[in-house]
């Protein structure tokens, strides 16, 4: 039996509901350009470098990570009541959702498939060290690492780390190098 590539069967399903009458296309595109543009890790990329280049800005991160989002104009669904965790060199935070996959979307765009993973939310509580690793982080035995669960009512949101080499970078220089998988803590930004 062969196989449909994905690309493949999406584009015949949009097709079919189209054709339908239950999907307007130009409904379609304004969500896709939505998580294209609007919603995703670029976003985050952005409020991790303002922070790493303004002072005042990642105090404000800190103790109210929703305001502080919001003054960069990132809110909406899935983006209330977010709270911000900072990664130093003593201390790694990694994010999880034990229940389901709370994420902040706003910041992150969807989710990926190894964050809803039922193995991943279980065993980054029990045994952190060894998950990162299997994920290609490898931290020292002194860092001590922070699991934050996020929830329907807390998202959490990792302040990675800013590499060494980048004092002089500005924020458009340094957002580029923030990934997704940087702000929920299971890789570091590097350089």
């Amino acid at each position: 039996m062969t196989r449909v590539p994905i690309a493949l069967r999406t584009e015949a399903l949009e097709q079919l509901l189209v054709e339908r009458g239950l999907v307007d296309p130009k409904v379609m595109d304004g969500f896709i350009k939505m998580y294209e543009t609007d919603v995703g890790p670029l976003n985050g990329a952005k409020v991790v470098a303002k922070a790493w280049t303004d002072p005042e800005y990642k105090a404000r991160l800190l103790e109210n990570g929703t305001a502080a989002v919001a003054e960069l104009g990132f809110r909406g669904p899935q983006g209330e009541h977010i709270v911000v965790v900072e990664n130093t060199p003593d201390v790694h935070n990694v994010v999880v959702c034990t229940l389901c996959s709370c994420y902040p979307w706003p910041l992150l765009g969807l989710p990926p498939a190894w964050y809803k993973d039922p193995a991943y939310r279980a065993r980054v509580v029990k045994e952190p060290r060894t998950v990162l690793a299997e994920m290609g982080l490898q931290l020292a035995d002194d860092v001590q690492i922070q699991v934050w669960d996020s929830s329907s009512e807390v998202r959490y949101f990792v302040l990675p780390e800013r590499p060494a080499g980048t004092e002089g970078f500005t924020e458009e220089q340094l957002a580029p190098l923030v990934t997704r998988d940087t702000m929920a803590g299971v890789a570091r930004v590097m350089a």
